[in-house]
Formats: structure tokens, sequence, C-alpha cells
């Protein structure tokens, strides 16, 4: 699986489970789902995300 595809699965996850979170235990969790949001918009215009270099640090890059 590509970089690409790995952080695109990683934040649809996060998305989904805060989201989820936020519902049913507590809404600060929307806080996440903004965060989550707010990088993947900057790295649009940066095309820098942190979660990329995590990522190639576990050795997902291909």
């Amino acid at each position: 699986m590509s970089i690409e595809r790995c952080l695109r699965l990683i934040a649809g996850m996060f998305v989904m489970g805060t989201v989820a979170l936020g519902h049913f235990l507590h809404p600060g969790w929307f806080l996440f789902t903004a965060f989550v949001g707010v990088n993947l918009f900057q790295s649009a215009f940066t095309n820098w995300c942190p979660m990329m270099t995590v990522l190639r640090k576990l050795g997902c890059a291909r």
C-alpha cells in the first residue's frame, strides 16, 4: 500500500472514530476531529504532513 493510501486510511479512521467518541462519550473529541481536518488542509498547501513523517519512519513508504 502506498504511503498516500495509508495516510488516507488513518485519517479516515481518526475522523470516524473521533466523531463516534464525540457523539457517544464527550463532545471534546470533536476537537481532535478538527485537528485532523486542519492538518489535512495545511498539507494540501505545504505538501507536508506530520503523519507522513511517522509513516516513513515506520517503513510504510513504497
